[in-house]
Order: structure tokens, then C-alpha cells, then sequence
């Protein structure tokens, strides 16, 4: 069944939320929906929401003026024809003890890796781009180092991988991936079950730690993050209130040249380096919080 994706813009967090309410009283009700901010001092807030099947436009422009929104930009999103050309270009992807792989290389995989089954799809993290890469390799780095972490995060979760490859590593962990892209949620929700995750992993679509199940399992133990170096920067002090004593953050989605600067300023919220990986232009930041 096609996908398609309804999203619209308003002025203040308010409005978003009340709209982002009435879109869950809808019949049929979208299969995952979300809210978050332009982050550009505009104040403009979107509202999106995915659907199995083309949504009931009438209703859609309902709910838009019932809360003083403008009307909803319906479309399809992808085709099965789409996804196929993509899964054909995707190798299997080593990092450490990890291994990424599309379903079609399922068989192939070494029997002493870690493999995690990533479908191509319209979400960040199939395993192919270096900032996947390095952060895998920061986790393996941390296993390791023998820690055990009880409560994870994984802010901006893209696809799952970096949230099941935690749950693989770290068997006794409560996980929660979040992103701000509710197809991501749904890519995410879709391979926890077919890597046998369901229990492990809660998805859920929120920007940074904006949604009740983050705020609720805090504080964390390990957080992962592989989004961009601005918003990382923008979260330093979030990062810091949900992240346990002694906690450990890997951040990523960091341009070598700007690792000095968010590394800077994590380090004016108490972090100290642990670890700096490099894959090409790209760096993952591996920092620890004091444990007092």
C-alpha cells in the first residue's frame, strides 16, 4: 500500500500540539504523526503525519481550519520501484563487530558478526555513510571498555541502526530511539521487528528530548546522537540534565573541522573527551559526564 505524507506550518507550539491531537481522532488515523520547530527564530512549527493509503483530504482541511492552519500538502511518498533500486545498491557495511545489511544480502552474513538488518528507505542510516560508521565503532570501542549501561538514548535515531546495535551489544538495556521525522519512526519501529527487537526498543517522534517517554526514563546512562554539529550544540544542556553521573554521549553527524567547537562547547557543560573517531571528513565525539 502506498505511503502518503499530509503536512502543514502554523505560527506557535500550541497550535502545532492541538492540531498534532486532533490528527490522532481522525478515521482512519495516520500511521505515525509529529511536530517540531523550523529552529530558525521564525516560529513556524510543522505538523505531518504519514498514512497507509491516500487520507480523507476533506477531513484533513477540516482539522487545518478547525485550529487556524493552513490547508494540509498531501502526496505520496516513494514507490516499491524506488525502493528496489536503492536496496540493490546497498552492500553490506562492516564497522567493529557490527555489520549492516539490506534483507537481500541476509544470507551472506559472517555467522561471527553482529548483523543488523537495515531496509533501504526515506530515513537517515542504512550504515553506508561514515557518521553510521564511526559511531558504530565508538560503540564498539565502548563494549570493550566493559560498561554496561541500564538506560540508553538514541536522539535522532534515523533508522534504528545505532539503537539496535545497543540492544545487540548491551542485553540487559532499556532502549528509547526518538526522532523528529515521523517516518523515521515508522522506518525505525518497522526493523526493530525484523531484527526480533520488539520489547527492547520504543521508537517515538519528538525533536531532541520532547516527548514524555524521553523525559520519564531519564536520566540515561549512554546517549547516542548522529544529527548535525548545530543542533548537538543546541542540545548541550539537555544532554547534560538527562544523562546520569559518570554517563557517556556519542555524538556524531560532525564535520572534523567543527569537532573543535562542539567538543568546546560540551566541555563548558562539564563533558571531558574520552574518544575522538575519525572516518574521512566526518567525527564522532565520545564524552563523559563528571560523576559528581
Amino acid at each position: 500500500m502506498t505511503l502518503y505524507h499530509a503536512v502543514t506550518a502554523v505560527t506557535g507550539r500550541a497550535t502545532a500540539e492541538a492540531l498534532f491531537d486532533a490528527l490522532d481522532e481522525m478515521y482512519p488515523a495516520p500511521k505515525a504523526s509529529g511536530t517540531h520547530d523550523r529552529d530558525d527564530g521564525s516560529g513556524i512549527w510543522e505538523v505531518s503525519a504519514y498514512f497507509e493509503g491516500a487520507p480523507d483530504e476533506a477531513m484533513l482541511a477540516l482539522l487545518a481550519a478547525a485550529n487556524g492552519a493552513p490547508a494540509f500538502s498531501v502526496a505520496p511518498v516513494g514507490t516499491k520501484d524506488w525502493m528496489a533500486q536503492v536496496r540493490a545498491g546497498l552492500s553490506p557495511v562492516r564497522a567493529g563487530r557490527f555489520v549492516v545489511y539490506g534483507s537481500h544480502d541476509r544470507d551472506t552474513i559472517p555467522s561471527n558478526l553482529i548483523g543488523l538488518e537495515i531496509e533501504a528507505a526515506l530515513a537517515f542510516g542504512t550504515g553506508h555513510h561514515a557518521t553510521t560508521q564511526g559511531c558504530l565503532l565508538a560503540l564498539d570501542g565502548l563494549v570493550r571498555q566493559r560498561i554496561a549501561p541500564r538506560r540508553i538514548a538514541d536522539i535522532g535515531g534515523g533508522t534504528g541502526v545505532l539503537a539496535m546495535a545497543a540492544a545487540r551489544v548491551f542485553p540487559a538495556a532499556r532502549i528509547i530511539a526518538s526522532d523528529i521525522d515521523a517516518l523515521a519512526t515508522i522506518t525505525a519501529t518497522a526493523n526493530v521487528r525484523a531484527n526480533d527487537l520488539t520489547g527492547r526498543i520504543r521508537c517515538v517522534t519528538a525533536p531532541g528530548f520532547r516527548h514524555p517517554a524521553l523525559r520519564e526514563n531519564a536520566p540515561y546512562d549512554l546517549i547516542l546522537s548522529n544529527i548535525l554539529a548545530g543542533p548537538l550544540k543546541r542540545l548541550a544542556p539537555d544532554m547534560r540534565s538527562h544523562l546520569a553521573p559518570g554517563g557517556i554521549l556519542v555524538l556524531s553527524g560532525i564535520l572534523t573541522r567543527q569537532a573543535i567547537s562542539v567538543e568546546r562547547v560540551y566541555r563548558g557543560w562539564g563533558f571531558a573527551r574520552q574518544q575522538l573517531v575519525r572516518r574521512g571528513e566526518w567525527s564522532v565525539l565520545v564524552l563523559r559526564k563528571p560523576a559528581r
